[in-house]
């Protein structure tokens, strides 16, 4: 990994991105380097050691495009993460970057507590080198999955690539392909949704569609069924932005949350007895236990060559596993769309 990442003896100068219009002065600073936690920024900020423009800023000021924000790290960072021998499906792998095809039930990275069992201490394992231009928290990682979400993610091994990565997810050059199982018969064939979205106020692990204004963000999924059963549709979302949770809270919003979907749905599983009547106990079994969704395909420029790069991973034994009784049990009642 990289050695050249700076200390708190350095005089860091950032320019605000459009991604970051809008964001606290603490919870951007968290964005940037979060091997360090909130209240370490904080402090640094009471200090008067943060300058935005020139002048000393507060906790509290939100940030606008362009803004010049300065700053040293706090003294220390907060935790390492352990590398730890856990399985990985590399899908590629060259001198700058690398594919992975991300199991269920694995967090991208530490959060909340957790610094174990995270794709971040996989990778430490299998890889000598990972950029660290998002903190050591964060090695490597460019963009993320939600931790029941599978499928395709590139990391990043040093911080050239990281950062011109980077750059084509804020400028959205970089297409993503998802497949879903969701709750009910899709009304239309394919759609555009534009909404805003924001954390909910009720919890605060949810995610919810909001006005436009204050911290909501634009999120914007195209979708298109791709069959139809009666009670379920399995669906194709394309995100055209990254936020939090984006596809499981638009699906939810159009009324048709993802399956098995635990945070949006209620229910945590699928099982025969939701797909048959009358069923004895002793023929119920379970085929999914996370949210049916998998990041089927990304496509981007390779950072060094600029050549168009697209990356699949097949559809995960649970989720093919539900889709087939799906088909089994709720034959579809509308002809596949062109």
């Amino acid at each position: 990994m990289s050695n050249d990442a700076p200390t708190s003896a350095d005089r860091i100068r950032h320019t605000v991105e459009v991604r970051a219009h809008g964001w606290r002065l603490d919870h951007y600073l968290t964005r940037l380097y979060p091997n360090f936690s909130r209240s370490a920024f904080q402090r640094v900020i009471d200090d008067g050691q943060v300058f935005v423009n020139g002048l000393p800023a507060k906790i509290s000021r939100r940030l606008r495009v362009n803004d010049v924000v300065e700053f040293r790290l706090p003294e220390s960072a907060d935790r390492t993460v352990p590398a730890e021998d856990l399985p990985l499906d590399v899908l590629y792998d060259d001198d700058q970057l690398i594919v992975i095809n991300k199991a269920a039930n694995m967090i991208v990275h530490p959060g909340r507590g957790r610094y174990t069992g995270t794709l971040v201490g996989a990778l430490q394992f299998h890889f000598d080198q990972l950029s660290d231009a998002a903190g050591h928290l964060r090695a490597g990682i460019v963009h993320r999955l939600d931790r029941d979400t599978t499928g395709v993610l590139v990391v990043a091994k040093d911080n050239t690539v990281h950062n011109l990565l980077s750059k084509q997810f804020e400028q959205r050059t970089v297409e993503k392909e998802y497949r879903a199982l969701v709750w009910g018969e899709v009304s239309f064939d394919r759609d555009y949704m534009e909404t805003h979205v924001r954390v909910s106020n009720r919890n605060r692990e949810r995610m919810m569609v909001c006005p436009e204004g204050g911290t909501a963000r634009h999120a914007a999924t195209f979708y298109e069924v791709q069959e139809r059963f009666r009670g379920f549709s399995y669906m194709r979302l394309c995100p055209q932005t990254g936020r939090t949770h984006q596809l499981r809270v638009h699906m939810h919003h159009l009324g048709h949350p993802i399956v098995a979907d635990s945070l949006y749905e209620g229910r945590s599983s699928l099982r025969k007895s939701d797909l048959v009547e009358n069923l004895p106990p002793e023929e119920d079994e379970v085929y999914i236990e996370r949210q049916a969704l998998h990041a089927l395909s990304l496509s981007f420029d390779h950072p060094a060559t600029g050549e168009r790069m697209t990356f699949e991973a097949p559809l995960p034994a649970d989720m093919t596993r539900a889709l087939e009784a799906v088909r089994t049990y709720r034959p579809k009642t509308g002809k596949r769309p062109a």
